[in-house]
């Protein structure tokens, strides 16, 4: 289960909703016949089926789903962690904020880039705990000297 949308991430959400979704077997769809219910995509039109089959993630009944797809929504990977990229940072002084430069890693291996964007009062909760982790990686040093 790939769980990501076919089109690449490059495109607006606009396009990505208006871009036709066919999933294929395994995929996690949402069925917006369902209120958005999410299933695994079981059999496909065509296929001994004259429409999409699903089936609750973690089991259960099936259901089917137009051929045409047309009530069927890509589910994203989920986010697992962020890192910071080695970019420079920028404070922007008319906006009264700063971005720091961040890879987003996805649970199927993809990755995305984004900007993490801080308040002043953010910037100064962040520096106080970059300080204290780097205090404690310190310690841990000296600890195992």
């Amino acid at each position: 289960m790939t769980g990501r949308p076919a089109q690449p991430r490059s495109l607006g959400a606009e396009l990505l909703a208006a871009a036709p979704f066919f999933p294929q077997l395994g995929d996690l769809a949402h069925d917006t016949a369902r209120d958005g219910r999410i299933g695994v995509v079981v059999a496909l039109p065509g296929q001994g089926a004259a429409t999409y089959h699903l089936r609750p993630p973690g089991g259960g009944a099936e259901w089917s789903a137009p051929a045409d797809g047309t009530t069927l929504r890509p589910v994203p990977a989920q986010a697992t962690h962020v890192t910071p990229m080695k970019r420079d940072a920028v404070y922007d002084h008319h906006a009264q904020q700063g971005t720091v430069p961040v890879q987003i890693h996805y649970e199927d291996g993809g990755t995305s880039e984004a900007l993490l964007v801080l308040t002043p009062d953010q910037m100064e909760l962040y520096h106080y705990q970059v300080g204290r982790i780097i205090g404690l990686r310190g310690k841990a040093r000296e600890d195992a000297s």
